[in-house]
């Protein structure tokens, strides 16, 4: 029976939750969700942990009754399919998921995977930026969220984009110390976005109300910002920045850093996904059908395969569930249909004038000095890479990984990847879609060598025999 396809979702976050959801109302019962969180809700509805008695609207504000709803329905969701939390997904091959937990590797068959893993910080790394005390924005909401630790006693939150604010707003209404809000977006940009916000009147008024708590909380706000440093020795002490044509120094002890969000589609390269180039944000997203098929019983939602949100997650959630019981004989409603891609118009709508107003200020990374590092897990500088690329003149950033080794480190190029992109276009004059983008390839993140190889484990075995029929140059584990 096609209700009876082994089905694996990946992630619970707004896009797996409701994609788990919407396929076990179906009928789905041969149905199993792994996820590398201890809990359901992902980044933007994480919970607390166990003895936290925090109320929801302390922890997502505004979003407290979506939280609750996304939370509810998934809780009565996780006692009737096979639930794995605390699960790594390191690798996808012949046909399996393969993970790994506490207890060591396993390797979970499919014949329809939904892939919503979700996104990650896009950095530009300034000199400093990896001190003792510096933060991605998502690292300091996480603090914030899962403990109620704020990551300093005076903090800066410097970048750009809607978290920028979101963070700050979170934390100053925690009671922490908000030092300065520092972004590289200009009022000009806002203002060329403002109309397609305004569509959404809700949504934009709310961020005007964040920004509008933080001036009446005297934090100081600074727009069209170009950060210079982070200054300090064994921790921070403060941030350069100039704006206006002026340099100004503040001090702190912490910084909050980000410059938007990037799609962790590795597995989905993994699987077999074909991958796009989105100029208008300057980086790579999976391609999908519009309804979420990426692959031959492949399926992906929410920011692991594109920049949305959490209504566009969780909307293009249900989406791909409901493509995916199409394609197994078990058609959704196509009223339901109609509304969710009406509900996704108008929300892509309004991402058109967020990016418009907080544009990724790409310019940086090639005017970054040399000394500053550009790959943290192999300590490689800007320098270094500018050395070899006059050195070799390599034409792609696989290449350019083999050769000065930035990605080959315990990130796997999440971080530096697109930064290394970025100044090998930028050093060269290539168009960035051309010199391309790393790839990925397994394990997507550390595994323990005592879970896999040190036990002789087969599903490892065989994917390392695969492996040596691959170009070995780039494989940099």
């Amino acid at each position: 029976m096609a209700g009876n396809d082994r089905i694996v979702v990946v992630g619970s976050g707004p896009a797996g939750s409701r994609a788990a959801e919407t396929l076990y109302r179906a009928g789905c019962r041969n149905l199993t969700l792994i996820s590398e969180a201890p809990a359901s809700g992902g980044q933007i509805y994480r919970r607390q942990p166990a003895g936290f008695k925090r109320p929801p609207a302390s922890l997502y504000g505004d979003d407290a009754a979506k939280a609750l709803r996304l939370h509810d329905a998934f809780d009565a969701l996780a006692g009737e399919i096979d639930y794995r939390p605390n699960t790594l997904v390191w690798n996808i091959f012949e046909g399996a998921v393969h993970t790994s937990d506490a207890s060591g590797t396993d390797r979970v068959e499919f014949d329809r995977l939904v892939l919503s893993t979700g996104a990650m910080d896009r950095i530009i790394p300034i000199p400093g930026w990896t001190l003792p005390g510096v933060f991605t924005l998502g690292g300091s909401q996480i603090a914030l969220k899962n403990q109620a630790c704020s990551i300093g006693r005076a903090v800066v939150f410097a970048g750009t984009g809607p978290l920028l604010y979101l963070v700050a707003y979170q934390y100053a209404k925690a009671g922490a110390n908000v030092v300065a809000v520092l972004d590289s977006a200009s009022y000009a940009d806002k203002v060329r976005g403002a109309a397609r916000m305004a569509r959404m009147p809700r949504m934009l008024l709310r961020g005007l109300a964040y920004r509008r708590y933080l001036s009446r909380k005297r934090i100081m706000l600074r727009e069209g910002v170009r950060l210079r440093s982070i200054e300090g020795g064994d921790s921070v002490q403060g941030i350069h920045f100039s704006a206006g044509g002026r340099d100004a120094f503040v001090p702190c002890d912490a910084v909050g850093l980000g410059f938007g969000l990037s799609p962790e589609m590795q597995l989905a390269e993994i699987a077999g996904c074909r991958t796009r180039f989105d100029a208008d944000n300057r980086q790579w997203v999976v391609a999908h059908d519009g309804q979420g098929r990426a692959g031959d019983g492949i399926y992906v939602a929410g920011d692991g395969s594109a920049i949305g949100g959490a209504d566009v997650a969780e909307l293009a959630g249900e989406r791909a569930a409901l493509a995916l019981l199409a394609d197994i004989g078990l058609p959704g409603p196509k009223a339901r249909l109609r509304q969710i891609e009406r509900d996704l118009g108008q929300l892509a709508a309004f991402r058109k004038g967020v990016e418009t107003s907080f544009p990724f200020p790409a310019g940086w990374i090639g005017e970054a000095p040399d000394e500053t590092i550009l790959c943290r897990c192999e300590n490689v500088t800007f320098g270094e890479v500018r050395a070899a690329i006059d050195r070799f003149e390599p034409q792609e950033v696989n290449r350019l990984k083999a050769l000065a080794r930035p990605g080959m480190g315990r990130c796997q190029g999440r971080v530096c990847g697109p930064v290394l992109a970025e100044l090998l276009s930028a050093t060269t004059g290539k168009a960035l879609d051309q010199v391309g983008k790393l790839r990925g390839q397994g394990p997507v993140k550390p595994i323990s060598y005592g879970r896999t190889c040190g036990q002789a484990d087969p599903q490892v075995d065989a994917w390392m025999r695969a492996g040596e029929k691959r170009d070995g140059d780039d494989q940099g584990f």
